[in-house]
């Protein structure tokens, strides 16, 4: 019986993946693109997300800082989900809502990306984070799932949706690692690696 619920995860998660293996390339693609251009302008990538996408935002900060699969120099980039006392700060004194929108209003510049990360599309934190990032002219790749939510609405011409083809969130995590990992690659081929 255990078996066949192991089986049954790697079968679900195989489909998923094939599904987002002929959805996704394109958007990817042009993320990769989008990214890679705001660091060639000097510009830095913030990411952020709830619960499980909190620490994909943290992985993929990590590949940029430290590398991915080779070591490279450290590309500008910061997880605004990582500091425990500047969140229960802002959730105190003003709403937890706010907890990245306000930590983007400070840090955040025009041409910069903001990478946000969601299971649904709609928690209001990530909502506000959206909100403001758009109000400060960055430009937005947004790793969602489901039907999109309330994120894919705010959206613009210039920004891009990878949106994992799943209702739940086990395999929309998973595909948003890969998708992560995909990013990761790309930007390291378009920065450092020669063409012949």
């Amino acid at each position: 019986m255990i078996n066949k619920t192991i089986q049954a995860h790697f079968a679900e998660s195989i489909q998923t993946k094939i599904v987002a293996a002929e959805a996704l390339p394109e958007s990817i693609e042009k993320a990769a693109i989008a990214i890679s251009k705001t660091l060639l302008r000097g510009n830095k990538i913030l990411v952020c997300g709830n619960g499980g996408a909190a620490a994909l935002a943290q992985i993929f900060v990590s590949h940029l800082v430290n590398k991915y699969e080779t070591n490279r120099p450290a590309l500008p980039a910061i997880a605004i989900t990582t500091d425990s006392v500047l969140i229960s700060a802002i959730s105190t004194d003003n709403q937890f809502e706010e907890i990245y929108a306000k930590q983007l209003s400070a840090i955040s510049q025009s041409g910069d990306i903001l990478i946000a990360i969601s299971h649904s599309g709609n928690s209001r934190n990530m909502i506000r984070a959206v909100e403001t990032a758009l109000s400060k002219s960055l430009q937005l790749v947004l790793l969602n799932g489901m039907d999109g939510g309330e994120l894919a609405g705010l959206l613009g011409s210039e920004d891009i949706e990878i949106r994992a083809p799943s209702d739940k969130r086990s395999r929309i995590e998973e595909v948003h690692l890969l998708v992560i990992n995909c990013l990761s690659d790309l930007i390291d081929q378009q920065l450092f690696l020669k063409t012949e």
